[in-house]
This record gives C-alpha cells, sequence and structure tokens, in this order.
C-alpha cells in the first residue's frame, strides 16, 4: 500500500519559499530499506503558478526555469538529498538505458540503473509509468519511463536485464514500484497504439467499424512484463492512484491537453 507523506517545512526563514512543504508519496513495498531513497512526487507543495501549480520538476514546460529549479531544489531538501546528485535525461519515449556513474542531465536516455551509493535516478512523468526497481543485495537501483512506447518495447525488461548484467542482480529478488499514471479508463487510444500490444492489455470501446477506439491499459502490461523477467508477484507494487482521474495530486498531460507540469519519481541509495 502506498503511504502519502508531508514534508517538514524545509526552507530557511529568508527563503521565499519557507512555509511550503513538497508532497510526495513513497511506496509501501520500499519503507523496510532504511538506505533506499524512493518517491514520487504530487504537484503539490512547490512554487509554480497557474497551470504548473505547484509542484513543476519538468524544464520541458513552459513554466519559468528559476521556479522548476526552486521546485527540485525543494524537493532535495526535503529528502535530505543534494541536487547536485541527480541523474535525468531529456526522455525520447525510446529504450536507451544508461547505467549512471556520476550525475548529470543526459539525453535521450529513458531508463537508468546505477550501484552508486548518493546518486538518485530521476523519471519525469505526467501520465506515463515511472517503474523504480531495487536489488537489496547489491543496492542497486533502477528507473524507467514507461509510456506507450516505451512498454511497447518492453522497457521495464531491458532495465532488469541491464541490472542483471551489471550487476548480478537476481530478478527474483528484486522490488519494484509502478508508480502512478494514466489508468486504462481515461486512456483512450486508436488502433495504431493499440496494436502495439496484445489484445489481453487493449479493451476495444465499440464494435463500429468506423470507431476503432480503445483503452490501453499500460499498468497491466508492465506487470506482466516484471512477471516475465522474473519478479516474483508479491514484489511488485503498483501505485492505486491515476494521473488523470485524481486531478488534486497528479498532473496528466491528457488532461490538462498538454498544457500542465511533471512529477518526479526518484531513487538511490544513501550512504548510511
Amino acid at each position: 500500500m502506498f503511504t502519502m507523506l508531508f514534508s517538514q517545512d524545509c526552507s530557511s526563514e529568508e527563503s521565499a519559499t519557507h512555509g511550503i512543504a513538497a508532497r510526495y508519496i513513497v511506496p509501501g513495498c520500499f519503507q523496510n530499506y532504511n538506505e533506499l531513497i524512493a518517491i514520487q512526487s504530487t504537484k503539490v507543495g512547490g512554487v509554480s503558478k497557474g497551470c504548473y501549480s505547484s509542484l513543476n520538476l519538468g524544464n520541458n514546460t513552459g513554466d519559468w526555469p528559476e521556479l522548476v529549479q526552486q521546485n527540485m531544489e525543494l524537493l532535495c531538501k526535503t529528502l535530505n538529498i543534494c541536487p547536485k546528485r541527480i541523474v535525468s535525461s531529456v526522455q525520447v519515449h525510446a529504450t536507451r538505458i544508461l547505467r549512471a556513474e556520476k550525475p548529470g542531465h543526459y539525453h535521450g536516455y529513458d531508463a537508468f540503473i546505477t550501484d552508486q551509493e548518493n546518486l538518485f535516478l530521476c523519471i519525469l512523468t505526467a501520465d506515463c509509468y515511472p517503474i523504480l526497481l531495487y536489488d537489496p543485495r547489491h543496492k542497486a537501483s533502477g528507473a524507467a519511463h514507461a509510456g506507450w512506447k516505451g512498454t511497447a518495447g518492453e522497457i521495464v525488461k531491458k532495465t532488469m536485464a541491464a541490472m542483471q548484467k551489471s550487476f548480478g542482480t537476481n530478478p527474483e529478488e528484486c522490488i519494484v514500484s509502478i508508480g502512478t499514471g494514466i489508468t486504462a479508463g481515461a486512456y483512450e487510444v486508436g488502433h495504431d497504439v493499440a496494436s502495439a500490444f496484445h489484445p489481453d492489455y487493449s479493451m476495444r470501446l465499440s464494435h463500429l467499424p468506423e470507431d476503432e477506439k480503445y483503452q490501453l491499459n499500460l499498468k497491466m502490461a508492465n506487470y506482466h512484463q516484471l512477471l516475465d523477467a522474473g519478479v516474483p508477484a508479491p514484489n511488485i507494487e503498483c501505485s492505486p492512484f491515476c494521473t488523470f482521474r485524481d486531478s488534486d495530486l497528479f498532473y496528466s498531460f491528457r488532461r490538462d491537453q498538454g498544457v500542465t507540469g511533471r512529477m518526479v519519481s526518484l531513487i538511490g541509495v544513501t550512504s548510511l
């Protein structure tokens, strides 16, 4: 079960963010690992205004860059991590995976893996699914950005395979969170998208030839890919929330017609 946490105020009295508390979610599956920080932010508790209100963490939006930076600093201070230790990317809805050895903002990667302490992998979403993976034996982490293209390309299976190759990860020992994305009831797609998936993951809404629309279940598709990769079902936790439906907590690209902020899903091991 997911736990909603509220931060303590983490800013100085001189700061414009004094009194603001970033709100985020900690997946219950990770709560027994004291060395691990793994969260998904909500849209609540930042300094952005208007359609980006308030904890927008996406630089690829129309928000003021300085406000996005303040939001990231606020979240990092809340989590007691250094914003200079973040790993992120300009995501392109593909399946390239970076083995992260140092922090930075990269381009063209939609998944990361690392076994370095104090290195925090970040995935940005506003309907796509963020998937966080943890290997407790090797203290290795992974993060994947699974929209429909990434899911069709089996990005989460490829991320798990990369962890196996790089760190000797055993999928049977991994703990995985499928975070909040757009659920099937709110995700209507055409035949061109639905045809990239097994029929088990798409439900046709009408049988009229001229109205070929489907509801696509990306959460279930990623869940079964994790099972196929060898992760036991009890080790996989799925968020009960929906970005589209739960408008008080999450940005949604589809609901907000493209003018919206981004949440961050973050994972990394701290030095004890």
